[in-house]
């Protein structure tokens, strides 16, 4: 649709929108979505019985709002798609890896004392690549070298730009052919599987450590962690993670007394050097064995000084709500049939995912799912997960704000109240669309303070 016509639209519906005389609800709507971008459309309707008698004590129905609908948030964890769900997302991240540094939610403050690590698990070189280098507060060149080597390719193996921090050059390598992109997207595919394989290595290694067997650890030890996953420009993935030691019955419980700080330490350096996953040989490609990048950061956590608790906290939340997005990929699934062409990729995000189809191809490959997620070069795992007693939950959280909203619509008279003991909540719902027109967009986001 062209401009002109686009905007002529986009200010009748304005216009329509304004002036019906459901407006003071339609707007009501949007701010109970919380600006959302993309919100969800319901159709149904909720009835509240007695149990006892049958009798109906309460009715809503979607009959009666703006256009027969419910907007509810989407609630994506993309920012790319959603900023304002995004940031709920980021907030609830935060308090949950916060709880599990200093207490709260259902977490005894006492945690604060337990040894904790914050941990960084890098991926290997796939090939020299663009970067920012700062040393003493300047930036450095990028990749000076005297007598630079010549690759194959006839490209000279050397940058002397000093790059800016939007530099679109980050990442990409200095030579695209010699650029190591089956190694890059099989290492996203199995960073899952070396990850499992790092924490049950872990725990073997603080159970040696400690004197015990793996069985016997369980009745003196818990360890509790969570991560988050994080591209780099280049388009590999590493791990922040926090790892914790806990007593037998997880946070509320200290560690026994030789579980120290230095002995998580020990584990972690041990776990990150032996673990390694096998890919088998497809085309004429031999059968590669990955580990992680040679870069392995530990450091403790304190209350105060560089790494605060919040400062993880804030780290970690930051990164759940993106993906892929500095590597110029997309935010959605491909179809195989698809030409990239009309997407404007960049052209090493355009090799990472036209290397994820051509080796997602293969049987062998097959359970790797390389085409299914080659928007994300490879990565199919959870961006932010953790352990089943780090702290409170994402569904708790957002158990404890409906209940809120709940209170909310009670104390406005919207809902009744009532014992849900003796009352039966029967619901009927179906899926009627997602999105704003091109006018709710634009007046979404006037009311909602975002951008359209």
């Amino acid at each position: 649709m062209p401009t002109t016509i686009a905007n002529a639209h986009a200010k009748a519906g304005m216009i329509a929108r304004l002036n019906h005389p459901d407006y003071d609800r339609w707007a009501a709507q949007i701010h109970a979505t919380g600006g959302c971008h993309q919100p969800i459309h319901l159709r149904g309707k909720v009835e509240h019985y007695d149990r006892a008698t049958g009798q109906l004590l309460h009715r809503y129905t979607t009959r009666t709002e703006p256009d027969g609908i419910l907007r509810v948030p989407c609630k994506t964890r993309r920012a790319s798609r959603c900023p304002a769900c995004a940031e709920t997302y980021r907030a609830d991240t935060y308090h949950l890896i916060r709880a599990g540094l200093i207490g709260g939610k259902g977490v005894p403050e006492s945690v604060a004392g337990h040894p904790t690590l914050f941990v960084t698990l890098t991926a290997p070189s796939f090939g020299a690549v663009h970067t920012r280098r700062e040393h003493g507060g300047k930036i450095q060149p990028c990749h000076a070298r005297r007598n630079a080597a010549t690759c194959p390719h006839g490209r000279t193996m050397t940058c002397t730009t000093r790059h800016s921090k939007d530099d679109p050059r980050l990442g990409e390598p200095l030579c695209p052919d010699c650029y190591d992109y089956t190694g890059s997207v099989l290492f996203n595919a199995l960073a899952p599987l070396l990850w499992k394989r790092f924490a049950d290595s872990l725990r073997r290694r603080l159970a040696k450590l400690g004197g015990l067997t793996l069985r016997e650890l369980r009745e003196h030890l818990t360890v509790s962690f969570a991560k988050v996953a994080e591209y780099q420009r280049r388009g590999v993935v590493h791990f922040h993670a926090v790892i914790r030691l806990d007593g037998p019955g997880g946070p509320a419980a200290p560690p026994p007394p030789w579980a120290t700080e230095d002995v998580l330490t020990q584990a972690v350096q041990h776990a990150a050097q032996v673990v390694s996953a096998l890919v088998p040989a497809v085309d004429d490609q031999p059968a590669r064995l990955f580990k992680w990048g040679q870069q392995l950061d530990i450091r403790p956590i304190t209350l105060n000084g560089d790494l605060t608790e919040q400062a993880v906290a804030g780290y970690i939340a930051k990164y759940a709500t993106k993906a892929a997005e500095c590597v110029g990929t997309l935010d959605h699934r491909i179809n195989p049939l698809d030409d990239l062409e009309r997407y404007n990729l960049r052209d090493h995000a355009r090799r990472l995912i036209t290397t994820c189809m051509r080796l997602g191809a293969h049987p062998e490959l097959a359970e790797l799912r390389l085409t299914d997620w080659a928007h994300m070069l490879g990565f199919r795992g959870h961006f932010s997960t953790r352990s089943r007693r780090y702290s409170t939950t994402l569904g708790e959280l957002r158990a404890e704000r409906e209940h809120h909203a709940r209170d909310n619509e009670i104390t406005t008279g919207r809902l009744p109240l009532f014992d849900e003991d003796t009352v039966l909540v029967i619901s009927e719902w179906e899926y009627a669309g997602k999105g704003h027109s091109l006018g709710d967009r634009l007046l979404a986001a006037a009311i909602t303070g975002g951008r359209p």
